[in-house]
């Protein structure tokens, strides 16, 4: 830990601590790379948050911590009073790219995972389940569908059933959207929005954009360049459910400038 690191931490969310890390650092020695610095994070149960910072500043390998894919260098990681040490069933995962199977229908797709941790018969016991789930996110009828009669915002939306479907305790999303046109985009954070207060869902969000970071979050984590670390904590005092048109709000406009500055500031202390 450099002698500049500050520990940042802001619970931006009544609610019972879910997922809590603690002066959590990553090195590659290898490759002689200092990753994150001495990072500390409570996400409470129902909360959104998010973390932005600079390209290469951490943010993934973070994630990756989170996740339970990769180990951190020094520091612990909690997941419901439980040490995070591998992957486990209770961490949901959305990435950039959908990445459904192409010979499976959607509904294949969804339970999935529940199929590579139970078998099949489990996998078949949550069909309900899944059809339920992909009602939810306006996929109704779409059931039997392969992936190549999928639209992209329709197979990201499979690709939340299929986090949703092993009801984890909380969500990890990198950049989900990011590949889709900006009405897409928009239109899938709002689908997000209703989806996770619907089942009240614990999320963070990894995003290159401050205004999806704000319209979604209840606090959104600024990071430092490499080694990253978070600087500052700006909690978004906005009501619920957001819309589109609040991002023409002048109290929307204040925190996108807020965060701007920061980063444009190099995001240092």
């Amino acid at each position: 830990m450099t002698a500049a690191a500050t520990k940042i931490e802001q619970v931006g969310h009544l609610g019972r601590p879910v997922y809590q890390l603690r002066n959590v650092a990553k090195s590659y020695v290898r490759r002689k790379l200092h990753a994150l610095d001495a990072v500390d994070l409570t996400l409470t149960e129902g909360s959104f948050s998010s973390v932005i910072g600079p390209s290469g500043c951490g943010k993934s390998t973070l994630l990756k911590i989170m996740s339970g894919l990769v180990p951190p260098s020094q520091g612990s990681v909690v997941l419901e009073g439980r040490p995070v040490t591998g992957p486990r069933s209770d961490i949901g995962m959305m990435f950039q790219q959908a990445t459904l199977f192409p010979w499976r229908t959607t509904l294949q797709n969804v339970v999935l995972p529940i199929e590579i941790r139970d078998g099949k018969a489990a996998a078949a016991r949550k069909h309900d389940a899944a059809r339920d789930l992909l009602e939810l996110v306006g996929l109704k009828g779409f059931e039997n569908a392969y992936p190549n009669e999928l639209s992209g915002g329709m197979a990201q939306r499979a690709a939340i059933c299929r986090m949703l479907v092993t009801e984890p305790a909380v969500l990890l999303l990198d950049e989900p959207f990011s590949a889709l046109d900006e009405l897409a985009r928009d239109f899938m954070n709002m689908e997000l929005q209703r989806i996770c207060t619907a089942r009240n869902a614990t999320a963070f969000l990894v995003t290159h954009s401050i205004p999806e970071a704000v319209i979604l979050s209840n606090v959104v984590y600024v990071m430092s360049p490499r080694p990253g670390r978070f600087v500052e904590a700006v909690t978004i005092d906005l009501p619920r459910p957001r819309t589109l048109d609040m991002m023409t709000e002048p109290r929307f406009g204040a925190y996108v400038q807020r965060i701007r500055a920061r980063l444009d500031q190099g995001a240092f202390i």
